[in-house]
């Protein structure tokens, strides 16, 4: 996987640094290449955390991922919804290569939870998102 933008990746770090939850620090150091303010990105993404809502279920960082899929990809078409199938492809595509890298998108398997065994920090998970975000949905740019 190739990293164009170090800069960016670097940013979703120091937000999450800051206190922005894993969903928040992805979705708004992107937030600008999908026409959203990052305070509006911030409120959005603000019930993902913690594997949603802390019920660490799938990592915050990938859905914050796969948000940013759809704000990249829908057509925002309310009368004739016609972007689902492309933006689920997209999302497909950020979750498995997620789970490629890491073994599982599930916040608490990732964090060992249940087994005492760490797989992967928050910040790697970041990383690793952030990582996807650029080669999935911004490497053309």
């Amino acid at each position: 996987m190739e990293v164009k933008d170090m800069t960016r990746i670097d940013e979703t770090i120091k937000k999450h640094d800051k206190g922005y939850n894993c969903a928040q620090a992805i979705a708004c150091t992107y937030c600008d290449l999908v026409g959203m303010d990052e305070e509006t990105m911030f409120k959005v993404a603000e019930g993902l955390g913690l594997g949603v809502g802390c019920m660490e279920g799938t990592c915050g960082a990938v859905t914050g991922a796969c948000l940013l899929a759809g704000c990249k990809n829908s057509t925002g078409n309310l009368d004739k919804p016609n972007s689902k199938a492309s933006t689920y492809k997209l999302s497909r595509e950020i979750m498995q290569k997620f789970k490629e890298k890491n073994s599982t998108t599930t916040c608490k398997v990732l964090k060992g939870v249940e087994t005492g065994k760490l797989l992967r920090t928050c910040p790697d998970c970041i990383r690793d998102a952030a990582a996807i975000v650029e080669e999935v949905l911004f490497s053309e740019e």
